[in-house]
C-alpha cells in the first residue's frame, strides 16, 4: 500500500514528546531547548515555552495547562494560562536521570519516565507519578530506560517503552484507583534491530511506535501483534491527531548528536493517513 506523507515543518534538530491537543501539535526540541506548537489551519509554528534543561515529554492538565519535562533538572514544569513557567514537581527525589517522556490521564496524574544510562542498560530509571496539585510518588522501578508512555482510553492500563532492554520491550502496567502501578508485564517484545520510542495510543488500544534504528514506524494491535510497518527516515516520536484523529504525525531526526543536529537541522514533522483514529478522537 502506497502511504503520503506530507511534510509539515522542517529545520528542527530533535523533536520529541509530540501530543496532540485542541487543534495543535505540541512537541519539543531537545536540542534546540525549545516547545512549539504547530498549527495544521496556518502551518504556524509557534514557540510556546523555552526550556534551558532540555524540554523532553509534555502533556497536559485537564484545564489545558501545559506539562512539560526538563530533563537535566529532572522538573515537571507548568505553564500557566498567561504563558508563566513554573515548577510543577521536582522529581530529582526519585530518579538521578535525564527524565524522557510525560503522559497525563484524565485526572490530571502524569506518569514521567526517566532514561537510565545510555551505556548500561543494567542501570535501571524509574517512572513517577505526579498528582495534579504537584505531589510526586515512584510508581515503578527497574525500568531500562522509562521512555515512551501511553495511558489507554479507559484509563485503566499504562504501557511504557523500555527502550534499551534486551530484548527491547513494550511493558504494561495495571493502573490501580490511586494512580500507582500493579501486574507488570510484557505486552510486546522486538527483535534485535528495534528500539523503541515515543508512542502513540488508538482508539482500538493499537500503539504506534517509532524505532529510529531501523526507519520505521509500526502499529501493534491490541495484543501486541505488529498490525502496520511504515518506513520513515529516523522517526523518535508519534502522536495521533488532526479533525478525524487519523492523522500520524511523525518527529523526526537527522541525528542525535547535538552538534549534528544543530548544525544540518535536518529534523520534520511529517504527516502520514492511518485507519484508526487515536484514542478520544
Amino acid at each position: 500500500m502506497t502511504v503520503t506523507v506530507d511534510t509539515l515543518v522542517e529545520g528542527l534538530a530533535l523533536p520529541v514528546g509530540a501530543r496532540w491537543r485542541a487543534g495543535h501539535l505540541w512537541f519539543s526540541d531537545f536540542f534546540l531547548r525549545t516547545v512549539f506548537a504547530y498549527d495544521p489551519a496556518s502551518a504556524a509554528v509557534n514557540t510556546v515555552a523555552e526550556v534551558p534543561g532540555r524540554p523532553g515529554g509534555v502533556g497536559f492538565l485537564p484545564d489545558g495547562r501545559l506539562l512539560v519535562a526538563s530533563a537535566l533538572d529532572r522538573l515537571l514544569l507548568r505553564r500557566e494560562a498567561d504563558g508563566t513557567v513554573l515548577v510543577h514537581a521536582d522529581l530529582a527525589g526519585v530518579t538521578t536521570h535525564p527524565l524522557a517522556d510525560v503522559c497525563v490521564d484524565a485526572r490530571g496524574r502524569a506518569y514521567v519516565g526517566s532514561r537510565g544510562e545510555s551505556d548500561s542498560p543494567t542501570v535501571t530509571a524509574d517512572l513517577a507519578m505526579v498528582e495534579a496539585d504537584g505531589s510526586v510518588h515512584d510508581v515503578a522501578g527497574a525500568l531500562t530506560c522509562a521512555g515512551g508512555i501511553v495511558v489507554s482510553a479507559d484509563g485503566s492500563t499504562l504501557t511504557v517503552a523500555e527502550t534499551r532492554a534486551a530484548p527491547a520491550r513494550l511493558t504494561a502496567f495495571t493502573i490501580d484507583p490511586d494512580g500507582s502501578l500493579a501486574q507488570q508485564r510484557v505486552f510486546a517484545e522486538f527483535d534485535e534491530d528495534i528500539r523503541p520510542e515515543g508512542l502513540a495510543i488508538d482508539a482500538e488500544d493499537g500503539i504506534w511506535v517509532a524505532s529510529p534504528a531501523t526507519s520505521d514506524v509500526l502499529r501493534l494491535d491490541a495484543d501486541g501483534v505488529v498490525s502496520e510497518r511504515l518506513t520513515v527516515r529516523r522517526p523518535c516520536a508519534v502522536a495521533l491527531g488532526g479533525e478525524d484523529g487519523r492523522d500520524l504525525f511523525v518527529c523526526t531526526s537527522g541525528s542525535t548528536v547535538e552538534e549534528d543536529a544543530i548544525a544540518d537541522l535536518a529534523g520534520t514533522v511529517l504527516r502520514l493517513r492511518v485507519g484508526v483514529p487515536g484514542a478520544g478522537a
